[in-house]
């Protein structure tokens, strides 16, 4: 019973898929209603993994329009080898990894990885404070590894995906994940 729901979302999926390259390919062609279809559709999804991978909703919100601003040029780099998605999702990354460098460089802290904000999180302030360690730590791990866990365990991404999004092997995520854990343990 438990897979029925994802199952009945497989067609839903493929539609969204579908309309997806529809206005991709549209947009490429210079058609700009298509494009901002486009843009309209995935925002909220551009928003929610700036903000994961951000911590904070200002940034995450500075992250998104700079991703749908740079949509502008870079669709036309989309080959349709991955989904629009994933492409969209690594496209996000990258402009997350390049504020972070950006504002390393002029100096500022950044807590990148704290995703429990105390409106998430009505239980007990315990399990807010663990998790928050917990995350800190993970800020701590080489750039591979970190992203690996937070495609994972934060996105809830199988080693499948994650590999595709970080342009790797199943292998090379899992060996990420592993090498992680092993410093994770160490840490905490």
């Amino acid at each position: 019973m438990a897979l029925m729901p994802q199952t009945a979302e497989l067609p839903q999926r493929a539609a969204a898929a579908a309309t997806s390259l529809l206005l991709v390919n549209r947009a490429k062609a210079g058609d700009r209603l298509a494009f901002g279809q486009l843009v309209e559709q995935h925002y909220d999804f551009i928003f929610r993994t700036a903000c994961k991978w951000t911590g904070k909703r200002s940034d995450a919100e500075d992250v998104a329009q700079e991703v749908c601003i740079k949509l502008a040029t870079a669709i036309q780099s989309f080959d349709g080898r991955s989904a629009f998605t994933s492409w969209l999702y690594r496209v996000t990354l990258n402009m997350v990894r390049d504020g972070q460098r950006s504002s390393s460089r002029r100096g500022k802290t950044i807590d990148a990885f704290t995703l429990v904000h105390p409106e998430d999180d009505p239980g007990g302030q315990e399990e807010s404070a663990t998790a928050h360690e917990l995350w800190n730590a993970v800020s701590e791990l080489p750039e591979k590894q970190r992203e690996a866990i937070m495609l994972v365990y934060a996105e809830e991404m199988n080693h499948a995906e994650a590999a595709a999004i970080m342009g790797c092997k199943e292998a090379t995520v899992s060996w990420h994940i592993h090498e992680a854990k092993k410093t994770l343990r160490g840490l905490l």
